[in-house]
């Protein structure tokens, strides 16, 4: 599991800023390079199982599966877009992060406003709701109804979590600026605008694949995308000695430093994710394009340790659901339960 404490590097987070500083500037070449391999590869598997389908379905809901890991690329490369370190040029990074919202089914102007707010308040106790995974502490837990206790400890279900929740999540709520409803129709321009780019791409679909291959092509590497998604960003924040405090003690940068996971994967799934799992590097400063993350790590070695956590360490967060205040730690519902008792 991640520590903290011991491995922190010598630097106050705050002073990583002037350092990471460094590394911000994106190379206009090696992001178009990127954004091609990622592209290139998903749209050709989504060609081959379209005609795969004719001959088995099997075979073509194999090959959608598997295109799944291309599009949890592009949506990392449509995550640094929405962070404006893709591309020196703004408008460029924004355009190809809506374009790419039809194929994650993110409107992304919506979902970049929801994310900066992430962001602004990660570990904050007092700012959650927007852009996180729900967490209650232990007492608020305590405090609720017997009926909203049950609808939490179902939410926090690795079921719903992983699974239903991320369907839910992409194939509905995005479908409306869920959150910003009431702030200014740019939100709702997002919506609609993503929701007629998806209608036009699923009418292609059908046309050249049929009907079959919206449930054999379409949705597998949706759901599957969707599903590995949702666990990058719970593990990204939801492991036992994570960062969380109320005002005055939150500070940005402790709990960006703190409680933000260095998800340590093998190389094969770090190029899948795009870097992400570098996450506590990325929350201190946001603004670094994804493939110099890497450079941090290799320059800064004292920052490899903090909050590291390997693939097979993760699986045990899963069971992790309540903030202990007290002990400061995220502990699971039987854990709270001896506790109390």
């Amino acid at each position: 599991m991640p520590e903290n404490t011991s491995t922190a590097p010598a630097r106050q987070p705050r002073d990583w800023i002037k350092v990471l500083a460094g590394y911000r500037e994106p190379s206009n070449v090696r992001s178009s390079y990127e954004l091609v391999i990622s592209l290139i590869p998903f749209v050709a598997l989504w060609v081959a199982a379209c005609w795969v389908v004719q001959f088995s379905y099997l075979g073509a809901f194999v090959i959608s599966a598997f295109n799944g890991a291309f599009l949890l690329r592009l949506f990392c490369i449509q995550h640094d877009c929405g962070h404006g370190s893709f591309f020196g040029n703004r408008d460029v990074s924004d355009w190809i992060g809506r374009a790419l919202g039809v194929l994650t089914l993110t409107p992304y102007d919506v979902w970049r406003r929801s994310h900066s707010i992430h962001h602004s308040h990660a570990g904050d106790l007092d700012h959650r709701g927007i852009g996180d995974v729900m967490t209650l502490t232990i007492e608020e837990y305590h405090q609720r109804t017997p009926l909203g206790r049950l609808m939490y400890r179902a939410y926090r279900h690795p079921l719903v979590l992983f699974g239903l929740g991320p369907t839910y999540l992409f194939i509905l709520q995005n479908r409306l600026p869920v959150g910003f409803m009431n702030q200014g129709r740019k939100y709702w321009i997002s919506a609609m605008g993503t929701n007629v780019g998806i209608l036009a791409l699923l009418a292609a679909i059908t046309y050249f694949g049929g009907f079959q291959a919206l449930f054999l092509i379409f949705l597998p590497s949706t759901l599957v995308a969707a599903s590995a998604g949702m666990w990058l960003f719970y593990i990204q924040h939801q492991f036992e000695d994570t960062h969380w405090d109320r005002a005055p003690d939150w500070q940005i940068h402790e709990a960006a430093l703190h409680g933000s996971s260095h998800f340590d994967l093998p190389p094969v799934l770090r190029w899948f994710t795009a870097n992400i799992g570098i996450h506590h590097v990325h929350h201190l400063y946001s603004r670094i394009p994804f493939y110099r993350l890497p450079e941090v790590l290799r320059d800064h070695r004292e920052l490899i340790e903090v909050s590291r956590m390997t693939l097979g360490q993760s699986f045990k967060c899963a069971s992790l659901d309540l903030w202990d205040e007290k002990s400061r730690r995220l502990v699971s519902f039987a854990t709270a339960r001896r506790m109390a008792a």
